[in-house]
Order: structure tokens, then C-alpha cells, then sequence
């Protein structure tokens, strides 16, 4: 190899200085000669170290499937049982023994992040692109080509729809989110137990979508709604009139839920099915994971594209993420991307202070995070009262969602001195575009650019945001997003719900802006995890003044200094599913739509159906069958279970109604809000 390549410097006719250099012939040779090239040893570069070791990596990755999948398939099996004893046999084989085949067809609901998109049109750079996956699947694209594959991900910064010469699509078909990755489930386990029983692909509907967009705009562009609609009347036709029982996951949960308000509502805005086309066409929505009321994980991406993980990568190796290694400036490159995404405003957190909690008040506050309950999901051993877990001593204020500094998230309110930012702005004429350091040398654009050095200082010396004063925040830190999420979503409590104005697709996502569908016999599931902490509150710091900067970041050194404590890393944790609070997730059902109600008119029977968290016992248990996180309970045998006994025909009331093990009941009551 190396006489090869003295060969090529050699023969090439414009050697660089810095390629090459020359020594003299053997001084016992008496002619002159030309001076003979000699080729230094090759310095590896940041970039070609960056894709060696991604390249280690996924080989690495692809090695240990490749002797995963080489296994005889019983035995992973054989040494679980052989550490932990007999494993109990899958829900689609126990329940198959039972006598249960499928009745009830069966409508899966994705959600963000979770379904497969691909390039059907694009730019130079994605040259041999066409049909490949550009989200999901192995994410070749994103490590080979990782600018111009960000370039392709992201929507119209204006419009929230297509860039010119870019047209990405959701995968469609079963496989569109079985599988986020190769090895990594989403929807496959449950799929695999359906077909247990009966199912196959003419009683099963995976309803993908692109998930970037704004839930209107999959109608606008794709026409998703109507093809949903379509499919959904084609599976009750087509399989003796029986309803179908639809699970969203995560962000689909409200995607369905805008869905049902738009198939009733009249064209051109609706779908035109009328009043009764819920009654007539769905048994159940088993929605799982559910993000009801919004997650504070999503304020914190909106405003500094982080979440625990990423703040503490960014801590631990900041040079990595906050500066220009390896060409690629990634949290920027990530905020650009993901702030065209409008879907990702559905999720920020709804009903404001009365919800979330205020300055001195939240409905969790005296949760213990070390509290330990009872594990087991097989059966209903929960107190359905809702006093699973123990209280601590000490307040926590998770209503100051956003705090600057540990010392404003622990005090009284009446000791923090506060600037309102909005004011300053308009005194000071802190407009958007001065004395930024450096901005004109930054090649990755986000809005951040556009404030002054005052404007964001006076982000901080607001000190503390609860659910009400966030969206004021988020309007001044990305404009444009926002005037795009304001056209398209609602995040408030409405005073009347006969009012024309919530007729408005924008409001059909809020559950505390819109009714239910007229529907009696319908049955609505939230079924989600607990035990596992989840990120309700932040404390973030000003980042010091660089070039092409995010001038905010989590604080993670701010500990709660106890074992007991749910300050951890600049996060404040809660109980719920490692994504979604409890709190999002149970209170619709345990009050906002209990009984009749302004915001359940009807009736429809409401059921909560917890999931308390077990980790796998060992490594080839894989992720789980006890898990309450955000996906993985995607393979919980218990929730399975449930969704496959109410697909086969069984009732909530069946199922034994609530399982509860959170203190969801308790703090609904707390919440003082008009039903």
C-alpha cells in the first residue's frame, strides 16, 4: 500500500508543497537528477476520525445482530429461563389458549418521531435518494451526508409545508413504524401478538402520517385525514360491521383526537361524516403514552434543543455539540431543523397555570422521587384510589417550569426580583438584530441570531416561567415558529364550549378546547407507565457569548444535594413514563371527561390503566416485558393484553376498570377547573 501510494505522488503532475518532499540522489551517483518526491505519512483529520469511529460503531452494531440473528432462536430463551425461571408464554399465545380470536379491527396511530419517512424529491446532494428512507430504518443518510440530509428533513421555515425541490413522505404499510431501527421495536411486538389470535394485514391499519407537519396540514398536502377516514369505513364494511379499536401512541394520541373532531365536522374545514360517524365506526381508543395536556420536555427542545440527555452529553462534552467540531455546528444544525417542525408545538403544555401549577402551587407538589411501590402488572392489586405513592416532606415547585438558577426555583415568590422581558424590550428598544457577537460568521441560521445581547439577558432576568408566561417566551425566542403554531394549535381552557370560534381545526387538539365526539358507546383508555422519573421542571443558565451561539442551556449542575430529591442534573423529575408526566396523561380521564361533563357531553366511559415499570431483568430479556417507559411499553405484556381481550370483544369494565398506582386521582381533585 505504501509503494502504491509513493507511486501516485510520484506520477501526479502537480504535487503540493505540503504533500511532498524532496531529497537529494545518492551522493556516489555522479549525474544530476531531478529531485524525487517523498510522501509524508497522512494525518488524519477531525472529519475522517468523526466518520471512523461512526463507521466502528455501526459495525459494531450490525456485528452484534448479525450473531444475534445467527442464534438458534430458543436461545436467548434458554439462558433467561435458566437465570430468572420459566418465562410466561407471550399475551397472543396465553390469550389464543382462551379461546379469543379477532373481532374488532384494529387502527394503530403513531406518533412523533416513531414512523418512517422517505425522499420522493430532492436536491443534487441526495442524488440515488429516490424511495430511500430518510427517517427510520438504519439512518445511512444522517452519518454519510449529514448536512444535506437535515437540508431534506426540514419543512418550509414560512409555510410549514414543502421546500421548493423537496418532497419527503411518509412511509405507508405495517412497516412504516414497526420498527424505528433495525432491533429497535415500536409497534411490532403488538402486531405479532394480534396475529397470535387472527389478525392479518386486511384487519390491521397502521394510519402514518407525516408527523412534522401541522396535524391540518397532513389533510392540506396528503389528504392523511381522508384516507383515514376511508380506510376506517372500509374496515367496518369488510368485516361484519364490527367497530374498529383505534391505538395512537404518544403525539398521535392527539393527532386522533384532532381527527375525530375534523371527520365530523363539515367540509371544507371537516371531513363532512357528521355527528354520529364516531358512534358508527369505533368501539375504543386505547390511547398509550398519552400527552393529553402537553410535556415541559417539549419547551425545553423549542428553547434550547435539549432535554436531560442531551444537556447532560452537552455538559459532559461540550465542545462536541456547542462548537464547530468535525464541520458540523449540531445543536444549531438540530434547531434549525426541528423548528419547521410544527407538529412539535401540539405538545406544549395546555390549560396554563391552572393545570401546570403557578409560582408557589402545583398539583404535584410534595411528590417523592424515591418513593418505591409494588411491581406487578399481571394484576389489579392497585389502589384505584389513586394513593399509590408516598409524599415527601419537601414542596417542589414544578409550576416554574423554567427557572434561571437553582436558588429561583426554590425560593418564595415574593423573593424574586423580576425585569418583564416584554416591557424591556419596548423601553430599551432591545430589538432583534443587535450586537449579537459575531453573527455574521455563522453559517447555520436560527433565530437566536436576531436578538440583541439585552433581549437576551432580559430572557433571564424574567427568572422564573410557568405554564402561562411560557408561550410569551416562546413567541419572543422563535417568532416564526410560533406565528405558524398560533395558526394551528390552541393551548388555553375554554369559557364556552358552544362558542362558533372553537368550529376551528386549532382548537380540535386541546381536549380543554373541544368536546368529545356524541358517542355513548364509545370507550376512551389512557394507558400509560409510571415509576419511571420524568422531566417536569428546568433550571437553565445563560451559555457565555460565543459565535453562532443557543445563548441558553440546562444547568446541570444544579443538584438537589439528597437521594430523595427530584432536582437531578438541572431537571426536576415527576412521576410518569420517562416522557410524559402523569399528570398530561391521567387527568382527562380521571376528570376532565369522568361522567358527563362540559368536555364529555355524552358520557363516553373513561378507564386508566396504569403500567408500574420493572426493568428487565438482565440483558437478553432485551428492553423488557414490565416496561412503563415512553416505547417501551410499546412490549409490555400487560398493556398487550388489555389492548388484544378489548379488540377480541371485552369491555373496560371487563378489563376490571381503573388500574391505578400513581397519585393521578389526588391530584386531579386539586385542580380547580369548571367541568
Amino acid at each position: 500500500m505504501s509503494f502504491l501510494r509513493r507511486r501516485k505522488a510520484t506520477e501526479r503532475p502537480h504535487a503540493e508543497p505540503h504533500d511532498i518532499d524532496t531529497e537529494t540522489d545518492d551522493v556516489h551517483d555522479k549525474k544530476k537528477t531531478k529531485p524525487r518526491p517523498k510522501l509524508r505519512p497522512k494525518r488524519w483529520s477531525c472529519v475522517d476520525t468523526c466518520y471512523w469511529l461512526i463507521g466502528c460503531i455501526f459495525s459494531a452494531w450490525w456485528f452484534l445482530l448479525f450473531l444475534f440473528s445467527a442464534m438458534p432462536a430458543s436461545f436467548p430463551q434458554y439462558v433467561t429461563e435458566a437465570i430468572t425461571g420459566p418465562l410466561p408464554d407471550p399475551p397472543g399465545v396465553k390469550l389464543k389458549k382462551e379461546g379469543l380470536t379477532a373481532m374488532h379491527p384494529v387502527v394503530f396511530v403513531p406518533g412523533i418521531v416513531t414512523g418512517g419517512l422517505e425522499l420522493w424529491e430532492g436536491h443534487q446532494c441526495a442524488e440515488g435518494l429516490f424511495r430511500k428512507r430518510l427517517w427510520g430504518g438504519t439512518f445511512g443518510e444522517l452519518y454519510k451526508r449529514p448536512l444535506c440530509w437535515a437540508e431534506h428533513m426540514s419543512l418550509d421555515n414560512e409555510t410549514g409545508l414543502d421546500p421548493s425541490g423537496i418532497r419527503v413522505r411518509p412511509v405507508s404499510g405495517l412497516v412504516a413504524a414497526d420498527y424505528f431501527a433495525p432491533g429497535y421495536f415500536v409497534w411490532a411486538v403488538l402486531i405479532a401478538n394480534l396475529a397470535r389470535i387472527g389478525y392479518e394485514e386486511k384487519t390491521m391499519y397502521m394510519a402514518a402520517y407525516d408527523w412534522r407537519l401541522s396535524f391540518q396540514n397532513t389533510e392540506v398536502r396528503d389528504q392523511t385525514l381522508s384516507r383515514i377516514k376511508s380506510n376506517i369505513e372500509l374496515l367496518v364494511a369488510t368485516n361484519g360491521g364490527n367497530k374498529v379499536v383505534v391505538i395512537p401512541h404518544s403525539m398521535g394520541v392527539l393527532y386522533f383526537l384532532h381527527f375525530m373532531k375534523w371527520v365530523e365536522a363539515p367540509a371544507p374545514m371537516g371531513g363532512g361524516g357528521g355527528s354520529d360517524w364516531c358512534a358508527k365506526h369505533i368501539k375504543a381508543v386505547m390511547n398509550i403514552g398519552a400527552p393529553f395536556l402537553g410535556v415541559p420536555k417539549a419547551v425545553a427542545g423549542l428553547f434550547s434543543i435539549e432535554a436531560k440527555d442531551i444537556a447532560v452529553a452537552r455538559a459532559f462534552a461540550p465542545g462536541v455539540l456547542d462548537k464547530d467540531v468535525f464541520g458540523l455546528q449540531t445543536l444549531r444544525h438540530m434547531m434549525r431543523m426541528t423548528r419547521t417542525w410544527d407538529s412539535t408545538m401540539s405538545m406544549i403544555p395546555k390549560g396554563g397555570d391552572t393545570i401546570w401549577g403557578s409560582l408557589d402551587w402545583s398539583p404535584e407538589g410534595y411528590f417523592n422521587c424515591s418513593a418505591k411501590r409494588l411491581k406487578n402488572n399481571d394484576i389489579n392489586t392497585a389502589d384505584k384510589n389513586g394513593n399509590g405513592s408516598l409524599e415527601s416532606t419537601k414542596r417542589v415547585n414544578y409550576g416554574r417550569i423554567i427557572s434561571f438558577g437553582k436558588d429561583i426555583a426554590e425560593i418564595h415568590s415574593h423573593e424574586i426580583e423580576r425585569v418583564d422581558f416584554r416591557m424591556l424590550i419596548v423601553l430599551q428598544g432591545a430589538a432583534k438584530g443587535n450586537n449579537l457577537t459575531n453573527a455574521t460568521k455563522c453559517d447555520v441560521w436560527t433565530e437566536y441570531q436576531e436578538m440583541g445581547i439585552e433581549g437576551v439577558k432580559s430572557v433571564a432576568d424574567y427568572k422564573v416561567y410557568t405554564a402561562g408566561s411560557i408561550l410569551d417566551l416562546l413567541r419572543y425566542v422563535a417568532p416564526k415558529l410560533m406565528a405558524r403554531g398560533d395558526a394551528h394549535f390552541s393551548y388555553g381552557i375554554a369559557d364556552n364550549l358552544d362558542d362558533p370560534k372553537y368550529d376551528h381545526y386549532k382548537y380540535w387538539s386541546n381536549p380543554l378546547e373541544t368536546k368529545l365526539p356524541n358517542a355513548p358507546d364509545m370507550e376512551i383508555y389512557t394507558m400509560y407507565g409510571v415509576g419511571v422519573p420524568t422531566e417536569r421542571a428546568y433550571v437553565y443558565k445563560l451559555t457565555p457569548a460565543a459565535e453562532c451561539y443557543i445563548p441558553f442551556q440546562i444547568d446541570t449542575s444544579a443538584e438537589g444535594g439528597s437521594e430523595g430529591s427530584c432536582l437531578k442534573g438541572g431537571v426536576f423529575s415527576v412521576d410518569g413514563d420517562e416522557t410524559v408526566p402523569v399528570l398530561s396523561s391521567g387527568f382527562m380521564c380521571a376528570k376532565g371527561w369522568r361522567g358527563k361533563t362540559r368536555f364529555n357531553p355524552s358520557g363516553i366511559r373513561t378507564y386508566i390503566r396504569e403500567y408500574d415499570h420493572a426493568p428487565p431483568a438482565n440483558l437478553l430479556e432485551g428492553r423488557g416485558t414490565q416496561s412503563g417507559a415512553h416505547v417501551d411499553i410499546m412490549g409490555n405484556f400487560a398493556l398487550i393484553e388489555d389492548i388484544i381481550r378489548v379488540a377480541a370483544g371485552a369491555t373496560g369494565e371487563d378489563l376490571g376498570g381503573d388500574r391505578v398506582y400513581s397519585d393521578i386521582f389526588k391530584w386531579s381533585e386539586k385542580i380547580n377547573l369548571q367541568l
